[in-house]
């Protein structure tokens, strides 16, 4: 395994583990249950991150697609926390959590991290260095996330704003609950076209 890969996925985890903890402590009141020392989540991510990439270099030894996926899994998970991160806090500083006010929000949080993932996944997860080619690169980039994009809403504001809250969860769970269906759709359409239209070599 590639020094690199290690350095790189306990920089992933803590990130994750500290996106994570600022996301409960926008929502800890709606929860049924408390985690304990929630300050220890981007320690525990780090470790998490680096037991990860152990397993898919162990795995990916003779497939480069399984090192590449596990890659892509590990900053899809950052970007999702990015996402729902940004999402948490433009929710609790304007108090909107459904509605347009919702899709808009989630456009732009999505947005965030879709930019956050073209520089961790050009150049860690597909490690496509070369520059000579960025700018139809990242057009390519552009068009495939702005369909992950439309997913991505589409998705959530169709479980948030047609569906409605269930199961007696809170607005602020079922937003989140939302966002975290539309990332699962929207992550398996962006790694399919990241790999095979704009980082193929």
């Amino acid at each position: 395994m590639k020094k690199v890969d290690k350095i790189v996925s306990l920089i992933l985890g803590f990130l994750i583990g500290l996106f994570l903890f600022l996301i409960l402590t926008t929502v800890r009141k709606e929860l049924p249950f408390q985690i304990p020392y929630p300050w220890s989540l981007p320690i525990v991510f780090a470790f998490l991150g680096l037991i990860w990439i152990y397993l898919i270099s162990f795995l990916g030894k003779k497939y480069k697609i399984i090192l590449q996926g596990g890659r892509f899994v590990l900053v899809g998970t950052f970007n999702t926390f990015v996402d729902w991160g940004v999402l948490s806090l433009l929710m609790g500083l304007s108090g909107i959590y459904a509605g347009w006010g919702y899709s808009i929000f989630k456009g732009i949080s999505f947005s965030v991290a879709v930019v956050n993932s073209y520089f961790w996944n050009k150049l860690w997860t597909f490690g496509k260095k070369e520059t000579e080619e960025a700018g139809k690169e990242f057009a390519q980039f552009f068009l495939v996330s702005i369909v992950g994009f439309l997913i991505n809403v589409g998705m959530a504001s169709l479980v948030v704003n047609v569906v409605g809250v269930q199961f007696g969860w809170s607005e602020k769970i079922w937003a989140l609950f939302g966002a975290f269906l539309a990332t699962l759709t929207a992550m398996t359409w962006n790694f399919l076209g990241y790999k095979f239209l704009v980082f193929k070599k």
